[in-house]
């Protein structure tokens, strides 16, 4: 049985590079009132209210309804002690308000977490679970399998018996770069449907795969690079034949089969990318390594929460933390500062 390793921060894109605000104006929710006392104060004090950022993913009303029970959450746990969330247009708006100070914490893509901590200081505290794994894939997909698939494709069909093909060892592969030898067969010109120019699995890790095997550097026009938006689209851009291959998290074809039931054998995953690190959480350097390690210790008892496990799971479908990976990240860090050297 194959392991689905999706990170719901794939599905926002991870990075928008258009430039936004800080912090939407409406939407703000919160637990804890800033003026009362409360146990946790000699734990933090180096704020008096601490602000979660909260960027969109596919549904923005969702996202909205549960930001309350998160922020309430966190409160609970850190002992009462003041906590609001607040939802940005993108996951620039997020690093920008925790640079201006208007958020202390930023729930975030590998990318985004990178960027947070290289553009505002932030430090990275945790990881999300999904699936039982804290990692996931790009999902490399085409719709001419003749090419890029050296065996013959075979079908894992979804939870809802939907025929979905794989090839070249992908139905059963741990996550990490599979198929290298059928990306060797992608052509100078070829059109790649990417999802997003700040997406982790869309573009930063595919990109750097086919820089790395085949000197394509990203931007430089060696293929033709198109980016649909989301991952969803791009799965349809190569399903509608706008593009050969794509990228996307795996398996994005499952968010798209119940308007296009004939997706999963039309579109035939062949390679992987990776291993990419969840998402996670990452603060602001206003607090002291103390406090770091006080909110670091709350978002997992957040995790071990009935409550708070379903305020996760309503949010970015979390289902559990676990202490940030630095060695994982450390990859994401290397990915993200050589991304286009050859």
């Amino acid at each position: 049985m194959r392991m689905k390793t999706k990170s719901t921060f794939a599905l926002a894109g991870v990075l928008t590079l258009a430039l936004s605000g800080c912090v939407a104006d409406e939407g703000e929710t919160g637990g804890g009132d800033a003026e009362e006392t409360n146990d946790s104060e000699a734990a933090i004090s180096s704020v008096d209210e601490i602000v979660i950022a909260l960027v969109p993913s596919n549904d923005v009303d969702n996202i909205v309804e549960s930001a309350e029970p998160l922020a309430d959450a966190l409160s609970d746990a850190l002992d009462g002690f003041p906590v609001r969330a607040e939802e940005t247009q993108d996951y620039l708006g997020a690093i920008t308000a925790m640079q201006t100070g208007d958020a202390q914490v930023v729930m975030s893509g590998p990318v985004g977490m990178i960027q947070a901590e290289e553009q505002a200081g932030a430090v990275p505290i945790t990881q999300s679970i999904r699936y039982g794994s804290d990692v996931y894939v790009t999902q490399w997909f085409t719709n001419d399998p003749d090419t890029y698939c050296m065996d013959e494709p075979v079908d894992v069909p979804d939870d809802e018996g939907n025929t979905m093909l794989f090839c070249n060892g992908t139905d059963e592969a741990e996550p990490g770069a599979v198929g290298t030898e059928a990306l060797e067969q992608i052509e100078e010109g070829t059109t790649v449907s990417y999802v997003d120019q700040g997406s982790a699995s869309g573009y930063y890790y595919p990109a750097t795969q086919l820089n790395e095997l085949l000197g394509f550097a990203p931007g430089e026009g060696d293929i033709d690079e198109q980016f649909a938006g989301s991952h969803d689209n791009s799965v349809i851009n190569v399903y509608n034949g706008s593009a050969t291959i794509g990228t996307s998290f795996d398996d994005a074809r499952e968010n798209v089969v119940a308007e296009n039931p004939d997706v999963g054998e039309e579109v035939v995953v062949f390679a992987w990318a990776g291993p990419i690190p969840n998402d996670g959480i990452v603060v602001s350097d206003e607090f002291t390594e103390e406090e770091q390690q006080v909110l670091t210790d709350a978002w997992l008892a957040v995790a071990e929460d009935e409550d708070g496990l379903a305020a996760l799971d309503e949010v970015y479908e979390i289902e559990g933390m676990v202490e940030a990976d630095q060695e994982a990240l450390d990859g994401a860090r290397q990915v993200y500062n050589d991304f286009g050297d050859e």
